[in-house]
Order: structure tokens, then C-alpha cells, then sequence
């Protein structure tokens, strides 16, 4: 019996052993499995993985950005991401520890894979939270596919993910990785990285983030999709505040700062970054083509011989824009273009002028000027690149459509939802006043501020460097100028104002010339300086007779003009189409003193590295003597002492602005300090110009219309002095009230040994008048007779 015991107990110890060496080959087997697992993965045999070159320098597209010479970005060339990366350095603490708290609170103590986290969420299948580390997600960022589907690939995804982020964390230190990690997040709206996402949900850089705004963007990391600020603030806020919560359970924050958190709004400052929209959008435009031109140019590669791509190679572009002065030209247009379009649609409402927006042209001539505009649209060229026909594209234009146009509205841009026809579309737009308007300082040529209209989304025509327009009277310091250089005139010479023919052939004209004053006054005579300041026709065209047209072509040529110049005598009336950029650099020459530069817009570029690719080499030429270009500038002068640009100087509305109280609401300038400018008015008011200096700043300003046909009916309102002077005005009062600018509001330096006499207050010639406020150089039309 006890034999029998015996053997069964040994048979039961046989039995036991072989399912303890099974568990410990099922065991070793696992284990060598999943080893053999890492190991295939790491040789990328489940599927790519990084090598150490790839780690080291991630393949991130990154985003041009543009910097003004203030150190502020105006914008970023990007094409997908808008992502301009960020140092660690650069990161508030509390954006650092609302991550912790809430994506991985031991992420100091791990390696790249946190095994607790691991172990938790394999036996609570996950409903205890994910065991992701930051080191992992930034792996899956960088290196593998977002998403998949299939749950076997969605495993072996999740070793690839491991084993980068070990490698991550032997490549980089925590706070690289933590870095790494904002910067690649795509937070929505163009948000991409943290930089761009700060930027354009707060309007603030991320050093600037406070503790709220830190615990909103850490809680989109969860799904920025789903929590889009714009799209659903509640979902937003509720993630934000579980994030709050986070940080007062692992002690970054206490209950009170938690709790009156919680209870506060997301408070955006929704500032999008967009090619459209934004500061400096014409300029950044114009950017766009140099640096296209700059990438294009073969001396212009990189290491390997290929070209910089603009829109993902993180080139870093300094200009010499002054985002302030930037922001107080765009200011002062906003201010005084909704006014003058206020006056300008009261004058043309159906009753008043049945052919509005445009003047002097019958039916036929508006129907050929609208058929010529569809031609030119982007809606012919889409459709006509569809197959369609000239016919049936011509009646789309008849069809009324949804679409979305812009509006002054309540003196603010913005945009209305609308049906309307494309072809009432167009006329509506043609009835809208654009500005143009560069501001440069003379002494370096850098240009401060550029704004090529008034919205960029729905006027892309740059009216700075693309427009080129009749300049009308403030073509006349050109031939000042000439004369001064040629004969020495005196600002205190006198002229008669008698009308005075140039004969047919004389300067190669086929036919006579004879000007008139727009005031019909031919009395007496005028000292230059009152005949500038008064913009006398009959005495600038005695200028001329004297010295002829192509001396003062050449003139307008050293001085930075590229547009080409019939020299016929007319020009002495500004009959040339020149663009705001040539006119400003012009200007500038006589500002410094005779020496012209050519306008600087950017001063280096870098690669994403900081290495410098390009550095401006300043263009400048002598063009005229220090002393003519001195007299050119006393001349110009009298323009705001006693002419049209006198208003500058005004307090308060007196019987002159008392006419324009409409348009000039709060418009004292009140400007003491020495000024020199010009204005002008091109044939029927349809430009309107001014050109202003003081001895460090020159800001050249036009207005007007996109067809000629479109203007004010009478020169009250539609001068240079009413139309383009008061955004010059707005503009310099808030530079001068900006302390941290440099402005000078010195006199002109006069230089030594002056043998031209400027000193005209001892004199009996001049008869400009006290009340002469209006530009009397609108009749540019060349009268042949």
C-alpha cells in the first residue's frame, strides 16, 4: 500500500515540474520575443526608424520669418506649417509645469518610457490614462505615423515609438526634449509649435504666456481638433481646467489660484497669422518676390547645391521696416480713409452723378472700361483656363453670386456676406479711394514703413512700388531744383505770373505750350518760394523755358526716378506716372544733403542656424551739391509755412477747415518744428499727393481712385492737401508722440559758406495771399495751342 502511495507522489512531482518548464519556456520565450520584437524594430525591420543623423537634425518643415529693425515679427512665409521653433530658455516655468503635471509627472525620473505608467495602463486596459511619455509623443511627432488604425499596427507602432524615445533621451537632455516637443505640436489655426500658437491665439510671445493661457495650450495637446479655442471654448475651457487641476494635485499651483482660474473666461486675443492679414501685408509681399529673386540666384545655395526654400528652410529676414512705425502709418489710413470715402460716396450717390463712380465718361466709355477690367480679372483667367468661352465667360459676370466684399463700416474695415453680381462688383470696387504710402530715412535709406493700400485681401495692388501715377505739382522741386543748379536762382528771385507760351520746336515739342493758374490769377510777380509754396503753373513754366525739358529729365533720373520721362515742357506740370517708392527716395536726396541712396528693405539674411547668407551693400551716388540741395529744401519750406501745407500747422477749425469738418474730425496737428513738403493734384483731382520731410524721415503719401474716371468733382475736396496731407499728418503726430522714436524735429542743417541767398524775409514781390491753402497745379493736361 504504501508502495503504491509512494509511486503516485512521484508521478504527481513529474507532472508538476513539466508545467513549471513549460511556464518558464513560455516564459523565456516571451521574453525572447520581446526582445526579438525590439530588435527587429531597431533594425527597422517593422518599419523605418530614425538614424543617428535623422535624430540629431529632425526633418521639420520651418517657416521664414520676417523681422522688423525693432526686433518684432511681422510675419512668416510658410506654405503647411507656420512653425518657427523656440529655445527651452524661451518657455514661462508655468507652461513647463502644466505640461508635467498633466502628460507626465515623472518625466524627470524616466528614460524615454515610464514603466509604472506602462504596467497601469496594461492592467486597467488603459482606463487609468495612457502611459505615453512626453519622450514617446514627441517620437510620434517626429518620426511615426499619428494614427493607425489597425491594432496590430498600432502595437508595433507603439515599440518603434519606445525605442525612439530612448534614443531621444540619450541624444538630447529633458529640457531639449521638452523644447522639441511645443515646438513640433500643431496646435490649430496655423498654430504650428508654440510660438506661432502664443502669437496667434493671445497675441503675445510664449515668454509672455501666464499661468492660464500656459494651461489652455498644454490642454490642447490632448486633441487640438476637437479642442479649437475657436470652434468650441466650452470644450476648451473644461480642458484647460482639468489641466488647472492637475497642477494644484501634484502641487505646481494651490487650490485658491486653481479655483478663481477655473472660474475666468478663455480671454483670446485671436490674432491670425495669415498672408492676408496682420501688419506690413504689401511690404511682406514685396518681400516675397526679393527673396524669390535672392533664392533664384546661384550664388545664393546651400552647402549642397541646392536652392533655399522660402516657405520650409527657417531663413530668418531683417529689414529695416519699424514695426511702430509701421503700425502708426497703417493707423493713420485707417483713420483718414473711411472719412474721405464717406465724402466721396455722398458725392456720388445715383442723384448726384448718374454715371458713379465715374465722371466724364458716357455709357459706352464705362462699358468698354468694365469690359477691359473683366479681361484683366482673376475670374477670366480661372474660367478661361476651364475652356470657357469669351462669351460665356463674359455672361458669369451677369450672375449674381455669393460672395463677401469690404466695407467701411462705423469708420472700420470689415466685410460683408453678399450676393451680388460680379460685373456690380467690380464698379463697386472701382468707387473705393486707395492709399499709397513709403516712409524712409534719408541719411541711411532704410525704409521704415510701407503700406501698399488699405486691405490687402481685397486691394492687392501695391500702390507703393507697383502703382506708378500722375504726381502732378510735387514733380515741381525737379525743376526748382534744375534751375537752382543751372542758375543759381534764389528762392527770393521774383517772377511775373503772366501766362507765357514755349514756342512749337523749341525744345523738340511739335506744337506750342501755354500754361494757366487753376486761380486765374496772372497779376504781379512771386518770388520762387511763394510761387512753390502757391504752386504757380505760369512761373514753374518760366523755370523751364529757361533751362528746357531734358535737363530736368536727367535731373529726376540721378535722383533714383526709373520711369521713363518724355522731355516735352509739360513735365514742368507733373504730367510723368511715377510709383510713391521713386518719389520718397527722390525726396530723400534733398533731405541728405544732395547725396542720393537707393531705399534699403532688408539688411541680412539668416539660415535657421544663424549663419549669415546675405548682408545689404548700401547703393548711394552724389547728385547734387550740398547747397542746391539745401535751397530745394528752404523752398519746399515755404510750402507748410505759407502754401497748401500750412494746414499742418493749424490748432483748431478755423474758417479754412471749417469747410472740411466732415472728413477732418480731429485732425489739430499742430506741428511746430521745421517742415518741408510739396503737394499735388493731377487733372481732375483724380491724384492727390504729399510729399513731406523733416531731416531724418521722408514720407511720400498719394490717394486716388483705380481709374482715373473715379474722382471728386471739385478740388475742395479732392487736392493733394485734403486727400493725401492729413494721413502725413496723423502719421508724424504719432511718431513724434512715440518717445522711443528719433524724429527730429530740427531745423534743416544749413551748410557752411551758403552763396545763395534763402533769406527772403525782406522783400515786396511776393503776392501768394494769406488764404492761399489750395495746390494750383491741377491743370496738368498739356494745352497745345
Amino acid at each position: 500500500m504504501a508502495k503504491k502511495k509512494t509511486t503516485k507522489s512521484k508521478t504527481e512531482a513529474l507532472d508538476f515540474s513539466k508545467y513549471i518548464r513549460r511556464f518558464w519556456i513560455l516564459f523565456a520565450s516571451g521574453i525572447f520575443a520581446f526582445v526579438l520584437l525590439f530588435l527587429l524594430a531597431s533594425w527597422g525591420l517593422l518599419g523605418e526608424m530614425p538614424d543617428h543623423t535623422r535624430l540629431e537634425n529632425p526633418e521639420t518643415n520651418l517657416a521664414t520669418e520676417i523681422i522688423s529693425s525693432d526686433g518684432e515679427t511681422l510675419g512668416k512665409f510658410y506654405f503647411n506649417d507656420n512653425r518657427t521653433p523656440v529655445g527651452y530658455e524661451d518657455l514661462p516655468k508655468n507652461l513647463v509645469d502644466a505640461l508635467i503635471a498633466t502628460e507626465d509627472i515623472r518625466f524627470y525620473e524616466h528614460s524615454g518610457i515610464d514603466g509604472r505608467g506602462t504596467l497601469r495602463a496594461i492592467f486597467k486596459l488603459g482606463r487609468g490614462g495612457g502611459a505615453s511619455t512626453i519622450s514617446q509623443q514627441l517620437a510620434k511627432q517626429l518620426f511615426t505615423d499619428q494614427v493607425s488604425k489597425n491594432s496590430i499596427e498600432r502595437a508595433l507602432q507603439k515599440v518603434r515609438e519606445w525605442i525612439i524615445a530612448i534614443r531621444l533621451e540619450r541624444q538630447y537632455t529633458k529640457e531639449e526634449i521638452i523644447a522639441q516637443y511645443f515646438n513640433i505640436y500643431d496646435f490649430g489655426n496655423n498654430g504650428d509649435g508654440i510660438r506661432s500658437a502664443s502669437r496667434i491665439y493671445f497675441g503675445k510671445e510664449p515668454k509672455d504666456l501666464d499661468l492660464k493661457e500656459s494651461a489652455m495650450l498644454v490642454g490642447m495637446f490632448k486633441n487640438s481638433s476637437l479642442y479649437n479655442p475657436r470652434r468650441n471654448p466650452i470644450g476648451v475651457k473644461n480642458r484647460r481646467n482639468v489641466v488647472l487641476a492637475q497642477m494644484h494635485k501634484y502641487e505646481y499651483i494651490t487650490e485658491e489660484v486653481k479655483d478663481s482660474l477655473q472660474a475666468t473666461e478663455l480671454d483670446l486675443n485671436y490674432s491670425p497669422e495669415s498672408h492676408r492679414e496682420g501688419i506690413a501685408t504689401y511690404f511682406r509681399e514685396y518681400l516675397r518676390g526679393f527673396m524669390k529673386e535672392w533664392a533664384e540666384d546661384e550664388n545664393n545655395r546651400k552647402p549642397d547645391g541646392s536652392k533655399y526654400d522660402l516657405y520650409s528652410d527657417g531663413l530668418k529676414v531683417f529689414t529695416t521696416i519699424d514695426s511702430r512705425m509701421q503700425q502708426y502709418a497703417e493707423d493713420a489710413i485707417a483713420q483718414h480713409m473711411p472719412r474721405l470715402q464717406a465724402e466721396f460716396d455722398h458725392q456720388n450717390t445715383p442723384d448726384r452723378n448718374p454715371t458713379a463712380p465715374f465722371l466724364e465718361l458716357d455709357q459706352a466709355e464705362i462699358n468698354k472700361l468694365m469690359k477691359d477690367g473683366m479681361r484683366r480679372g482673376e475670374r477670366w483667367r480661372i474660367l478661361k483656363n476651364q475652356g470657357k468661352s469669351d462669351k460665356e465667360i463674359e455672361a458669369s459676370f451677369h450672375k449674381p453670386v455669393e460672395m463677401t466684399v469690404f466695407k467701411w463700416i462705423d469708420g472700420k474695415a470689415s466685410e460683408v456676406d453678399t450676393v451680388m453680381k460680379p460685373i456690380d462688383s467690380m464698379r463697386y470696387y472701382k468707387s473705393f479711394l486707395k492709399p499709397g504710402m513709403m516712409s524712409m530715412d534719408p541719411i541711411t535709406g532704410h525704409v521704415k514703413a510701407w503700406v501698399g493700400g488699405m486691405n490687402y485681401k481685397h486691394f492687392q495692388y501695391d500702390m507703393v512700388k507697383q502703382g506708378k501715377r500722375q504726381v502732378g505739382s510735387t514733380f515741381k522741386p525737379f525743376v526748382y531744383a534744375t534751375a537752382i543748379d543751372q542758375l543759381q536762382v534764389s528762392p527770393c528771385d521774383s517772377f511775373p505770373r503772366t501766362p507765357i507760351t514755349i514756342e512749337a520746336n523749341k525744345f523738340g515739342n511739335p506744337e506750342s505750350w501755354t500754361t494757366k493758374n487753376s486761380d486765374g490769377n496772372y497779376s504781379g510777380k512771386q518770388t520762387l518760394k511763394d510761387a512753390l509754396a502757391s504752386s504757380t503753373n505760369t512761373v514753374t513754366a518760366r523755370l523751364m523755358n529757361e533751362i528746357g525739358p531734358q535737363p530736368v529729365v536727367e535731373m529726376a533720373k540721378k535722383l533714383g526716378v526709373e520711369q521713363e520721362i518724355l522731355p516735352v515742357p509739360a513735365i514742368a506740370l507733373g504730367t510723368a506716372d511715377i510709383s510713391v517708392y521713386e518719389m520718397v527716395a527722390a525726396y530723400s536726396t534733398f533731405a541728405n544733403k544732395g547725396v542720393y541712396n537707393k531705399p534699403v528693405m532688408v539688411t541680412r539674411i539668416e539660415d535657421k542656424n544663424g549663419t549669415v547668407l546675405y548682408q545689404v551693400t548700401p547703393e548711394s551716388k552724389d547728385v547734387l551739391s550740398e547747397e542746391v540741395a539745401y535751397v530745394t529744401v528752404n523752398l519746399m519750406e515755404g510750402v507748410t509755412q505759407a502754401g497748401s501745407g500750412r494746414r499742418l500747422r493749424h490748432k483748431g477749425f478755423d474758417k479754412w477747415n471749417a469747410m472740411y469738418k466732415e472728413i477732418m474730425t480731429g485732425y489739430p496737428y499742430e506741428l511746430t518744428n521745421p517742415i518741408a513738403g510739396k503737394t499735388g493734384t493731377t487733372q481732375n483731382q483724380s491724384d492727390g499727393w504729399f510729399m513731406g520731410m523733416v531731416p531724418n524721415l521722408v514720407t511720400g503719401v498719394w490717394v486716388g481712385a483705380e481709374d482715373r474716371a473715379a474722382h471728386f468733382k471739385t478740388i475742395t475736396y479732392g487736392q493733394g492737401a485734403s486727400m493725401a496731407l492729413p494721413i502725413w499728418g496723423l502719421y508724424m503726430k504719432a511718431c513724434y508722440a512715440d518717445e522711443t522714436l528719433d524724429v527730429s524735429k530740427d531745423d534743416f542743417e544749413k551748410p557752411s559758406g551758403l552763396t545763395i541767398n534763402v533769406d527772403c524775409s525782406v522783400h515786396d514781390e511776393g503776392d501768394l495771399g494769406a488764404d492761399s491753402d489750395t495746390d494750383d497745379d491741377v491743370e496738368v493736361d498739356v494745352d497745345f495751342e
